[in-house]
């Protein structure tokens, strides 16, 4: 795979997608710049090497045109101070005076145009769009994992125009390089930790991991829709009841693949959805019609870190319970404990998914895990052995 590394871009004009979708304050501050973070490494090699720097992304789902709530002139200061260095801002992405702001850059400047989705062209995969975008520059570079599995006119149409200066950004050499590391050859056991809300949105990933692991923990709110199925009683808890069948279905095939499929033991319970609601504890099948359960119990916490401590290979997605909420966080940060200290013994450690990452961040994990990517949706469509177009589009 050819990355930014493999060339020299000085004196050229390199466009690079980026994924600066980042959370805002009610002021338009950014709360959480990991994501810029992430792109720097890129960013820096092109700006010190005497490229001209002209970063591409989206924000936010606008659905009419232009909204100053999404434009990515919000953006600019976090990013200019990050770097350093000072960052101007195009009020468009394409265009005349896009095409005066591009040409009026010297070698090492950075530009950031406007948010893409200002244009429904982008999310159409526009060609004529795309080749717009491609104007402005020499050299395309994706370096936008988050994005990665949209067939997107700056993700995907664009390299069309570039077929021999299209590379891959540093970060998404580094989020492949992780993932193929995770899922061609590891080691063993090998163990994935899948969370979250709703069966419905990981089914595939659960399939297909079958195939490829030998240990399969379930936690988060889909493991009521589990308990409901062989049986329990899970109260108020949520659940999908046209999955139930499909709950039962999983569970069939994994005993089919000689995967041993983990589900939660008990269950933290709660009369509101509210940290300061009445807490019982109960056995997951056993939860009174009054209750909600929040998280996972200290038994199923037990379980699954004994498991994870045996790991040599753990993939996490999805948290174990409404870790917002104090009083029912310790299944997510206990569960992440373990995979912390079972990668200190010397396990490959890999967490991807939006509130799995923000929960390794509000717990200060990120030190102690081997790798935390930047993508939800595209890490797990990865581990469903799906192409994202993004990716292909430059290996093409």
């Amino acid at each position: 795979m050819k990355n930014i590394n493999d060339i020299c871009t000085r004196g050229k004009k390199v466009i690079i997608r980026v994924d600066f979708n980042v959370p805002l304050d009610k002021n338009f501050n950014v709360t959480d710049n990991s994501r810029i973070v992430a792109a720097l490494p890129t960013i820096n090699k092109v700006a010190k090497e005497g490229g001209k720097v002209i970063l591409i992304s989206h924000l936010g789902r606008p659905k009419n045109g232009f909204d100053d709530k999404l434009s990515l002139h919000h953006v600019v200061s976090s990013l200019s101070i990050l770097l350093n260095k000072k960052v101007s801002f195009c009020r468009d992405c394409i265009g005349d005076t896009t095409t005066k702001d591009v040409d009026d850059m010297e070698n090492g400047d950075i530009l950031v145009l406007e948010n893409l989705r200002f244009y429904k062209e982008e999310t159409q995969g526009d060609f004529v769009f795309a080749k717009k975008l491609s104007d402005l520059a020499d050299i395309y570079v994706n370096d936008a994992f988050g994005t990665a599995h949209r067939s997107h006119a700056s993700t995907a149409i664009i390299a069309n125009f570039f077929p021999k200066n299209k590379f891959f950004g540093l970060l998404l050499y580094k989020e492949l390089e992780n993932l193929k590391r995770a899922l061609e050859n590891p080691k063993r056991p090998f163990t994935a930790i899948i969370g979250g809300a709703k069966i419905s949105g990981k089914i595939d990933v659960i399939q297909s991991l079958f195939n490829k692991v030998d240990n399969l923990i379930i936690g988060g709110g889909m493991a009521y829709t589990f308990a409901k199925a062989i049986g329990g009683s899970i109260g108020k808890s949520l659940v999908e009841d046209d999955k139930l069948d499909l709950a039962r279905k999983l569970i069939a095939e994994s005993q089919e693949k000689g995967v041993n499929l983990i589900l939660p033991i008990d269950s933290v319970n709660a009369n509101r959805f509210n940290n300061d609601a009445k807490i019982i504890k109960s056995n997951i099948s056993n939860i009174n019609q009054e209750h909600m359960g929040l998280d996972i119990g200290a038994k199923s916490i037990e379980k699954f870190s004994e498991i994870i401590l045996k790991s040599k290979t753990i993939v996490w997605n999805g948290p174990m319970g409404v870790f917002e909420m104090k009083n029912f966080q310790a299944g997510t940060k206990l569960v992440g404990k373990a995979i912390c200290r079972a990668t200190k013994n010397g396990a490959f450690s890999l967490v991807g998914g939006g509130d799995s990452v923000s929960a390794v961040n509000q717990f200060k994990f990120s030190k102690d895990i081997t790798y935390l990517s930047t993508g939800g949706g595209a890490m797990l469509e990865f581990l469903e052995g799906k192409k994202l177009p993004g990716v292909e589009a430059i290996l093409d």
